[in-house]
Formats: C-alpha cells, sequence, structure tokens
C-alpha cells in the first residue's frame, strides 16, 4: 500500500473531470451506507458519544482529519456506540460509509465496495488498488463524510488506508497503543444502573422510557445482582436478558443456573492481544444459551457451529443453500429448505446469538461466541466442521471472471477463514484444493500477486498430495501459476 499515493498524483490529471462529474453526482443527495439496523436497546453511553461528537467536530476545524477510536475489549460494545453515532448524527453528514477493517483483503474489497456506493466512474478498472486510491481521493476532494472503519485490530492494515481531507473518522478497535493514528476514546463497562436498564429492557420486563423504579424492588435488587456478577459488561447482559426472555424464567431462577454453572466455565481469552482475559460471565452465559438451543433444534446448533468457522461478519445466506450438501446430515437438509433455515435461525436469534440482516440477506456472529463454540468442540468435531465449512464455501464461490467479481467479493472474508482453515487444520482435499487455486485466481485478476502466488502453490501441493502429481486437476493451478508469473 505504499505506493497508494504515489499512484494517485499519477493519475490525478488523467481522470480529474471524470473525477469531478462524479463528485457533483454524489454531493446531489444524502449517501448512507451502513449495514446494520438501528439497535433499539441501546443503554448508556451517553458521555462517550458526547466527547465523540466533541472530538470530531474540534479537529475539524484543523487542515488534517483527526481520526478517533472506539477501544476495549471485545463485547464491550464498539461497534454498537459508533454505530449509535452514525444513527443520531446522520442527518449532519452528507455521507456516512461503513466498512469492515477486519483484514488487509476485506478492507481492500470493501473500499473496492465504496466505488460503487459513491458511484465514481472506474468500476470495470481490475486493478483492485487503483480502485481503492480513487476512493480514497474521493474522500480528500470531499467534505461533509464520515467514514467508519469497524473491528481496525490491525492498525498497519489501516494505516495507509487513512484519507485526509474534511471529513471524520471513526475506528472501533481492540488495540490500546494507537500512536498517532488516532485519539483513543476508551469504552468501559456499565455502571450498575445502565446495566439494569440493559437487563431489564432487554428481557421485556422495562418498557423502554421507563424508569427503573417503576419495576418492583426484588426484580431492581436480582437485576443489580446480575450486573455485578457479569462485572458490567454489555454483552454478556444483553444475552443473560435474551435467556431470560426467551425462557420465561425470573431472575433469581437466572442467577441460581449461573452460579451452578460457574466451574464448568473457562475463561476466555483474546488471541494474540495484550489486553486481559476477558471475564467467564461471557461464558457461563452462552453455555447456557447453547444447551437450551442443542435442546430446542440441533439445525440451529449445527448452524452455530458452522458460523463460529467462517468471519464474524456479513456471513451471505446464499452460502448456506448453496453449500448445503455439504453441510452434514443434521444441517444439510435444513439448509435447503428455507422454511426449514428459517426455524433455526429462529431459535438463534431468540438467544441474540446471531444477528441477520435481511436487506443485504447476511448473518453475523460476535467472535466471542465462536471462541466459546470452537473451544468448547472436541479436536475431532474440530476438524469435522472445519472441514464441512471449507467443501461448503467451495461449493458456494462462484467461477471467477470479471462477470462475478461482486459476489466474490461477498464471499472473500470467508474464503479468506477458510485459508486458515486449511492451514491449522491440514484440511488435505480436493476441495480444499480447488478453494485455494480459485481464491488465488480472483486476487491474480486484481493484480494481487502477492496474495495470489502462496494460495496457488499451496493448491498444487495439496492436489499433489490428494490426487497425485499426475492427475488432470492439477492443469487448473500450474496453468494459474504460469499465467500468475507471465503478468508479474
Amino acid at each position: 500500500m505504499n505506493g497508494i499515493h504515489a499512484v494517485i498524483e499519477e493519475r490525478r490529471s488523467t481522470i480529474a473531470s471524470l473525477r469531478s462529474s462524479s463528485s457533483d453526482i454524489s454531493r446531489s443527495k444524502p449517501i448512507w451506507h451502513v449495514p446494520h439496523r438501528h439497535n433499539p436497546f441501546f443503554t448508556g453511553r451517553e458521555d462517550l458519544l458526547t466527547q465523540l461528537r466533541e472530538r470530531l467536530t474540534t479537529t475539524n476545524n484543523v487542515a488534517l482529519t483527526q481520526a478517533q477510536a472506539i477501544s476495549g475489549l471485545g463485547g464491550i460494545g464498539k461497534t454498537q456506540t459508533a454505530l449509535e453515532y452514525a444513527y443520531r448524527h446522520r442527518h449532519e453528514y452528507r455521507a456516512i460509509l461503513w466498512v469492515s477493517a477486519a483484514s488487509r483483503e476485506t478492507l481492500l474489497a470493501e473500499f473496492v465496495g465504496l466505488a460503487s456506493v459513491l458511484a465514481l466512474p472506474i468500476l470495470q478498472d481490475q486493478d483492485q488498488v487503483l480502485v481503492v486510491t480513487e476512493v480514497i481521493h474521493w474522500l480528500a476532494d470531499n467534505e461533509g463524510w464520515l467514514l467508519i472503519l469497524d473491528n481496525a485490530d490491525d492498525l498497519d492494515v489501516v494505516e495507509d488506508l487513512l484519507p485526509e481531507g474534511s471529513g471524520h473518522i471513526l475506528l472501533t478497535t481492540r488495540e490500546q497503543k494507537l500512536g498517532t493514528i488516532a485519539q483513543r476514546v476508551e469504552v468501559g463497562t456499565m455502571d450498575r444502573q445502565e446495566g439494569m436498564i440493559l437487563v431489564l429492557r432487554r428481557a421485556g420486563l422495562l418498557a423502554p422510557g421507563t424508569s427503573v423504579e417503576q419495576v418492583p424492588e426484588e426484580q431492581q435488587l436480582r437485576a443489580a445482582a446480575i450486573v455485578d456478577a457479569m462485572d458490567g459488561l454489555p454483552l454478556a447482559l444483553d444475552q443473560a436478558g435474551a435467556y431470560i426472555e426467551e425462557t420465561g424464567c425470573n431472575l433469581a431462577d437466572y442467577l441460581k443456573l449461573y452460579q451452578d454453572q460457574e466451574r464448568k466455565t473457562k475463561l476466555l481469552s483474546r488471541p494474540g492481544k495484550r489486553s486481559p482475559s476477558y471475564p467467564h460471565t461471557v461464558a457461563t452465559t452462552w453455555t447456557l444459551s447453547f444447551k437450551e438451543v442443542e435442546r430446542k433444534s440441533p439445525a440451529a446448533a449445527d448452524l452455530l457451529r458452522l458460523c463460529a468457522f467462517l468471519d464474524p461478519d456479513a456471513i451471505p445466506e446464499e452460502l448456506l443453500t448453496e453449500g448445503a450438501s455439504k453441510l452434514g446430515p443434521v444441517l444439510g437438509p435444513t439448509a435447503a429448505d428455507p422454511l426449514r433455515l428459517n426455524d433455526a435461525l429462529e431459535v438463534l436469534l431468540s438467544y441474540s446469538l446471531i444477528r441477520r440482516t435481511p436487506e443485504s440477506r447476511t448473518l453475523s456472529i460476535h467472535r466471542l461466541v465462536q471462541a466459546v463454540l470452537i473451544n468448547g468442540l472436541a479436536p475431532r468435531s474440530r476438524k469435522l466442521w472445519a472441514r464441512r465449512t471449507v467443501h461448503a464455501v467451495n461449493q458456494a464461490f462462484p467461477e471467477v471472471d470479471a462477470t462475478t467479481w461482486a459476489q466474490c467479493r461477498r464471499y472473500l472474508p470467508h474464503t479468506l477463514a477458510c485459508v486458515r482453515l486449511i492451514e491449522d487444520c491440514q484440511l488435505f482435499s480436493p476441495e480444499a484444493a480447488d478453494l485455494l487455486n480459485r481464491v488465488g485466481w480472483y486476487f491474480r485478476d486484481h493484480a494481487q500477486y502477492t496474495e495470489a502466488e502462496p494460495l496457488i502453490q499451496q493448491a498444487i501441493v495439496i492436489y499433489e498430495h490428494t490426487v497425485g502429481s499426475d492427475h488432470v486437476d492439477l492443469g487448473s493451478p500450474l496453468n494459474n501459476l504460469g499465467l500468475l508469473y507471465r503478468d508479474q
């Protein structure tokens, strides 16, 4: 990405007129590109939201945009706070643009998608880096925008893509040491009053706009005890409320269940980070929910396991239907039947274990839910679900050509998750090799040769291991590798 700014300067004179016309079009009406619905249960964080607004509007008066970063532990409410800020101030911006920054590849793909949102006149340019430069230049040339980079945990990924200009940049990240990239706004746990409101509202025991004092004193005391037991972690409180609402148990019964399960829980750690371990109360809450899901719907439980091995954000629903034949005897028939799939999703939605966005037909699952699920699987089951995930994604991933690039981008985060599964679990199968080969070809199509080469090489190794060095299937990756070397 170090050459992006040089490429921008090189192309400035040749496309100035096109950019100008595109800018005029994009300013004709506000642009709203946020893939999440407004959360009706959002509670508290008023001081933090006020602080964010003051910092962003103050830094807007200086020459360069100063990014703000909502920082804290996973499950603390970073994304929901950014979402609340976007909805509260949506009428104060000409454009609000939300992108996932979970990995370099995902961020690049999302910036390419912004070219379409902004109606830039270069959508057919197959060089992905050049498309990204035009998006960055649009941000530099325009004002009144808000760019939100969600899950920017690797700051090296986003540093070269932070634009300069008269707009606002907001990151969510688990990273604490931000250097000069952004100014940190830390998100802490909820105090007892805010936590009580969230639990009671989520459990259906407190109507919106109603004060806690309207709830019987005994329920107040029990809600306060749940907040204390869970250390005010918003995600844990939200799921506790969902469990209470779904099962119909009272607050006291939930506390008893929690105490019985405490010895069975495991501390959750954030892999590769320096933050403290997650409190065990989150794992306890999810363990209770998992058992209820398994009892109600084995297919829903298997669907949750599948989601645990995919990228957590924007899981295409068509991945389930297209890959149904690879998902095993329980989930497979359910995924192939829209009515049965909706029934399974309803079970998971009732516990807030997943989110469903009907507008984009995608699902999402929290990273901590994934960690709890995967850690709870026996080694054999873990490898089984890793293999099913890779084979299902391979089944759903389209043949790569210019007409399917948009669809490929939709699957890209999940194919990259599968690449890691293939390596971590040593999944040697023709399906794994086929997926690696086609994802590598997609990167080659977009002039991302560094990313393409190791994938195609790994595909060759797996093919040789599984079908032999003289098998006809080996011809495709060998040919693709030769074309890649020719194009470099």
